[in-house]
């Protein structure tokens, strides 16, 4: 796990002044990799590389990069995790490579020199962003994990290319002065996160997941070209669809199998090792087969909150006792969850807004003061069905579209005006009488998503509304267009028949990297923390893809399969609850102890003349909110994160520490 970075300048660069420059960039990353730095210079290629090493399989000098492959063609930087190293070593040894070290970079550098750079990707079974110089046909590659779990940023500065593993190691370049992009404002407003390949800068970009980038000596322009090496939406278009129904015994034996082996190779490491646990059905698995799997102990760690609609750590306690692992868990406060928010704007570099952030980053702050690597469980969700709106959107709409288009309007607006939290008051004592699989934590937020369906005209549109906060982010932000994130899919998408499939193929694409995986890699290495997410092995993605809907989705209950996987592990009494989300109590927050703060960021005068918001219209919702006539959290906390990033890194930058 490291962070990258690198220059390309195809006129040359002073070698001094080049390696000054990326090690300026280096330090501005150095959580990403505290254990070691090096760079490396070609001046008259005017290639310079940078890294940041954090220290996980050979602690030795022999991991250093740079790298140089043994033929002396290629050199490397590598952010991340190859995990079929050993396998991929042992197959390059018959074939005469030697080694000097342990490394998976070693490997992998020696896989690129044998089979070329693409097919070496396809063959990779990991997490990682790559920067590669081939000083033979003078080119630099830059190439991105399958699904996004580590982040590569790329721009065009001046007469330089360059890119990183993070925004702000950017802002070194001379003549940074990069333009805010209104768009991808508008995009953030609406999803809490601006989605690949977009940042909040124009003319700075996200590296798509699967995606491989060329830059060659003779290319002036400085134009990159883009290809895809892997391609979830056309693998899931492609899937044959079988006859008859599915053997779920040989099913589950299958997906035990999958899971034990890639979970086995997730646990290899130098450094100490754990996982986080919540007590829900993904981090349970996880944790499971991560026991089943040592001889020892499995290190796991919980977060609990003193308010019960948010708090899963007794479940997490019970699941833990079960499985017999090492169990700690720390009951936050809510100013010690609040007192991460000052944090935030740097820890995520670009605005970010998807509040579980929090308790992301407390839970990698716990875990990080025992272990270096810690397990998780995302990815089970988008994979095996485990959002509510694969199981009820497509059924919502059905009924709601039978009454009339005024009356189900009128009946969607009134819901909305309700607090989640009178909703949840009014249920409370209702709960007992209700089926299992409807007694909610948050009762109130699932009626207000219910409301939202109110205006749909489509399924698809039910799908759009529950992933939007703004519909119209052209509504609050000055300059935004209404940008359609299904426009922007693949066409492969359409290819999949299934709408609960579709949706789920559209969050494994959009939410799973720019939200999910953003979330909780920045809050990870913050504390210099890696985090590996045994789901989004491609082997396991591949084989969840391929799988009919009906194990994923039965008798109205999400992830079927991978529940009969954990039940042979763990009692489904034990486990059989409602879903939970991994949230805080922003709304009463907001109307409490962060009152204070979100009003100066929400000021008039300051709205008015930073020119992002239509202060009216942002006004109305915060004194709504604050009268507790609505709770407009989700509206108003993607603006407050974007204004507290702004006051972080553009309007007082000279301010911050870095």
């Amino acid at each position: 796990m490291c962070g990258i970075t690198g220059i390309f300048d195809v006129r040359g660069l002073d070698a001094t002044t080049a390696l000054d420059l990326v090690q300026r960039m280096g330090k501005r990353i150095r959580h990403r990799g505290p254990d070691d730095s090096g760079e490396w210079c070609d001046a008259t290629a005017g290639i310079v590389l940078g890294q940041r090493r954090l220290s996980i399989n050979d602690l030795s000098p022999a991991g250093h990069q740079p790298m140089i492959s043994a033929n002396g063609r290629f050199v490397i930087v590598l952010n991340g995790e190859i995990y079929n190293f050993m396998d991929l070593r042992d197959a390059l040894e018959l074939a005469g490579y030697p080694f000097r070290g342990h490394s998976d970079t070693e490997v992998a550098l020696a896989a690129i020199q044998h089979y070329g750079f693409e097919a070496a990707l396809k063959m990779f079974v990991g997490m990682f962003a790559i920067g590669l110089w081939d000083r033979e046909s003078r080119a630099l590659y830059l190439a991105r994990d399958r699904v996004g779990e580590k982040p590569l940023y790329y721009s065009r500065v001046g007469n330089a290319f360059a890119f990183a593993s993070d925004l702000d190691a950017l802002r070194e370049l001379p003549g940074w002065s990069p333009e805010i992009d209104r768009n991808a404002l508008g995009l953030l407003m609406q999803h809490f996160y601006v989605p690949a390949p977009r940042t909040i800068y124009r003319d700075v970009h996200k590296l798509m997941p699967g995606n491989l980038l060329t830059l060659r000596a003779d290319n002036y322009s400085l134009e990159p070209e883009l290809r895809s090496y892997w391609s979830a939406a056309d693998i899931s278009a492609g899937r044959v669809q079988s006859s008859g129904a599915p053997d779920t015994n040989a099913a589950v034996d299958e997906l035990d199998t999958l899971l034990r082996k890639t979970i086995r190779d997730k646990m290899i490491s130098d450094v100490p090792l754990g996982a986080f646990l919540s007590g829900g059905i993904d981090s349970s698995t996880v944790v499971a087969l991560m026991q089943a799997e040592s001889m020892n102990k499995v290190k796991t760690f919980s977060i609990g909150f003193g308010e019960a609609e948010f708090n899963e750590a007794h479940e997490a306690k019970r699941v833990a006792e079960h499985l017999g692992t090492e169990h700690t868990e720390l009951y936050v406060s809510a100013a010690q969850a609040q007192s991460v928010i000052p944090k935030l704007p740097a820890m995520y570099s670009e605005p970010f807004a998807d509040s579980s952030q929090i308790p992301t980053y407390l839970v990698s702050e716990l875990a990080r003061q025992q272990v270096t690597v810690a397990l998780s469980g995302d990815g089970g969700d988008e994979l095996f069905g485990g959002y509510s709106r694969y199981l009820h959107a497509e059924s919502s709409w059905q009924r709601i579209n039978r009454l009339p288009r005024a009356l189900r309007i009128a009946l969607g607006g009134t819901l909305a005006m309700i607090p989640p939290a009178r909703i949840d008051a009014i249920m409370r004592p209702l709960k007992p009488m209700l089926p299992e699989r409807w007694r909610y934590q948050q009762f109130g937020n699932k009626i207000h998503k219910l409301a939202i369906l109110s205006e749909c005209d489509n399924p698809m549109s039910v799908y759009r509304a529950l992933i939007s906060a703004w519909m119209r982010p052209s509504q609050v932000v000055i300059g935004g267009g209404d940008i359609d994130l299904i426009d922007t899919m693949p066409a492969s998408i359409n290819e999949v028949s299934s709408f609960s499939e579709r949706m789920m193929l559209m969050d494994l694409l959009t939410y799973l990297p720019d939200d999910i995986l953003t979330k909780v890699d920045r809050a990870s290495m913050s504390e210099s923390l890696e985090v590996r997410v045994p789901f989004l092995d491609h082997r396991v993605i591949e084989h969840a893809l391929r799988l009919p809907i009906s194990l994923k989705v039965r008798d109205g209950e999400g992830k079927w399969l991978l529940k009969q996987v954990l039940y042979r592990y763990a009692p489904k009494s034990l486990l059989d609850r409602p879903k939970m989300g991994f949230g805080v109590p922003v709304g009463q927050w907001l109307r409490g102890p962060l009152r204070s703060w979100a009003e100066d960021l929400l000021d008039g005068t300051r709205l008015q003349q930073d020119g992002f918001f239509h202060a009216t219209v942002v006004r109305e919702k915060w004194s709504e909110h604050q009268r507790g006539k609505a709770d407009w959290s989700a509206l108003l906390w993607p603006i407050l994160m974007y204004q507290a990033w702004f006051d972080h890194y553009e309007r007082h930058p000279g301010s911050r520490s870095d």
